[in-house]
């Protein structure tokens, strides 16, 4: 019979606190700490919130454990105190907000000399970060009267705490009044300019590095956000300084000031890249793409562009002669000349520039040809892609027609980069030693014959066609009828088949919810190479700005997502929780 049996039992922690001489180590060691704790026990709140302990959890969280100690061990006193402090439990959140001694103790730890311990180093940020989210009045109070703050967050930016701090400051301050004062206090203290004097040729490389995420970071937050704010809402004064015509002229200035290093013009290219963003990338963009019916969301503002443009012959000379690097060893062989990750985001850069559609940009490009006469070589599968970009519209949502018309109507497209050429020429090696960048090519292929079809420019590229040499112009008129054209019927078979194969009749009836159109698959197949060439990038070690991290890296404290099921059993795992804390 149930009645039979007392099914109520007491904690262990419970049982602690009934002797009066407990100490927080002790209930510390307990398992079910935590979980007592986010289930409001109250007695074990009342005694977490006494100022003595208080005082010994921001201590833990902010001073380093004795090294004497067993590298298991070290920091779990530190890793459990961070989480009983960061736990979302009001009478935790409201005695170490009010307080201002624990908050100096807390901005003690900022005050150290470089580098940080990493692993504390996040323990403040996400402790401070919660109050930022929880405490804010109180906490921003506090930041502003310390006069140096900014200078010591920036001091300590090659620990990627830091940049999380700053990115919470940003985007984590409610409500919109009293973010926009935040805002306004961040651009007084001139963050963006002292963000981008980091990146600078003779700065330490993961400084350079954090600061050019930060600054990527902030841009798309702010847009993001701009576009969910009402229309009498005062617009971000970070963003209004970064897309100025002065800020990006100070960039490119440290980018190019100097002997020129590969760190400092892959971060600042990072920068421009993510400037001249039209919309979000990844598979968040391609949903955005479209839910808006293909327009832009965002619009690269004139000024960004007016100050690139001087510097487009400093980035041609970058493709031509890049920072030097060693010769590396290949599955094909010896590579004496690398492609390069300052080239690559160069390359990137061209196609971004020519997205934006600015007919002068255009015509400066086309002035140093030799660019695509250099992508098209490389080597490369990530820089073959950027020249379809290229010649391809930038794949932009509406058709650049202009740029478009300028590009393939050019004779030295066909004349001087010997772009039919180079097709023939490539298909047959093909043939002998695959290669990767036959999609590619395809698409490059196409892209000449169906203006040689139709289009605006239709005409002067058959004109050109007919200048080429008598047996060239041969072997592309039997490229275009039989070995093209075989291409792309195999690909559409291969594609049909595909598709075949995974539909039924019941199907059939069901209405999709995207367009059934050869645009879906255009731009999902972008997609699928946007990822790879990711992939590719993160493989071989290059530091790109596509993680797209901002979303994990902030949480918003959201009080559902913070609930957990107190009856369920859990080892506590110490090593994961730091590894998942630490980039």
């Amino acid at each position: 019979m149930f009645w039979k049996f007392d099914l109520h039992t007491t904690s262990h922690i419970d049982q602690l606190l009934d002797r009066e001489d407990v100490t927080l180590r002790e209930l510390m060691e307990e398992d079910d700490v935590l979980q007592e704790c986010k289930a409001q026990n109250r007695r074990l709140l009342l005694f977490l919130s006494q100022d003595h302990c208080m005082q010994e959890l921001v201590r833990l969280i902010t001073t380093e454990p004795p090294a004497d100690l067993e590298e298991r061990s070290r920091f779990k006193f530190p890793n459990i105190a961070c989480e009983l402090l960061t736990s979302d439990v009001s009478i935790i959140n409201d005695k170490l907000g009010a307080d201002d001694s624990l908050l100096e103790v807390l901005y003690h730890f900022l005050e150290q000399d470089p580098p940080l311990n990493p692993l504390l180093a996040s323990f403040f940020s996400k402790t401070i970060g919660n109050l930022i989210a929880r405490k804010t009045e109180q906490v921003i109070t506090f930041l502003k009267k310390k006069e140096g703050f900014i200078g010591l967050v920036l001091k300590h930016i090659d620990a990627s705490a830091m940049m999380d701090l700053l990115l919470r400051l940003i985007s984590c301050v409610e409500p919109a009044p009293l973010r926009q004062e935040v805002l306004h206090w961040l651009n007084e203290e001139k963050l963006v300019q002292r963000l981008t004097e980091l990146i600078h040729t003779g700065k330490d490389e993961e400084r350079q590095s954090n600061a050019s995420q930060t600054l990527c970071d902030i841009i798309r937050l702010s847009r993001d956000q701009a576009n969910q704010m009402q229309e009498n809402m005062e617009a971000d004064p970070l963003l209004a300084v970064l897309e100025s015509q002065e800020s990006v002229a100070g960039l490119l200035k440290n980018m190019f000031e100097g002997e020129r290093s590969e760190a400092s013009i892959v971060n600042g290219t990072q920068v421009l890249l993510t400037l001249l963003e039209t919309r979000r990338s990844g598979l968040e963009g391609l949903m955005d793409l479209y839910s808006q019916g293909y327009e832009r969301s965002y619009t690269v503002s004139s000024s960004i562009l007016n100050a690139i443009e001087p510097h487009i012959k400093d980035f041609q000379q970058l493709l031509l002669d890049p920072p030097k690097k060693s010769a590396i060893l290949t599955t094909v062989g010896v590579l004496e000349q690398p492609l390069g990750n300052a080239r690559l985001h160069v390359a990137r850069l061209v196609a971004a520039l020519l997205q934006t559609n600015a007919l002068s940009i255009c015509q400066e490009w086309l002035k140093q040809l030799d660019v695509l006469n250099l992508l098209y070589y490389a080597q490369n599968l990530l820089c073959h892609f950027s020249f379809v970009e290229i010649i391809e519209e930038g794949r932009a949502p509406k058709p650049c027609t202009h740029l478009h018309s300028v590009f393939l109507s050019n004779p030295q497209l066909f004349q001087k980069c010997q772009l039919v050429q180079r097709i023939l020429d490539a298909w047959e090696e093909n043939d002998k030693i695959q290669r990767g960048n036959m999609g590619h090519l395809t698409r490059i292929a196409n892209m000449v014959v169906q203006n040689l079809e139709k289009g605006p420019v239709q005409s002067q590229i058959t004109d050109l066609i007919k200048e080429l040499p008598e047996d060239c112009r041969g072997r592309w008129e039997s490229f275009v009828d039989e070995t093209l054209r075989e291409t792309n019927r195999r690909n559409t078979v291969e594609l049909v088949s595909t598709h075949n194969m995974h539909s039924s009749s019941e199907d059939d009836d069901m209405e999709s919810p995207f367009p059934n159109d050869l645009s879906l698959q255009q731009a999902f197949s972008d997609y699928q190479i946007q990822q790879m060439t990711a992939n590719f990038v993160d493989q071989f070690g290059f530091n790109d700005e596509e993680f797209t991290c901002c979303k994990e890296r902030i949480r918003q404290f959201d009080d559902a997502e913070e609930e957990e099921d107190i009856w369920e059993e859990k080892e506590m795992n110490y090593a994961t929780q730091a590894k998942s804390r630490t980039r």
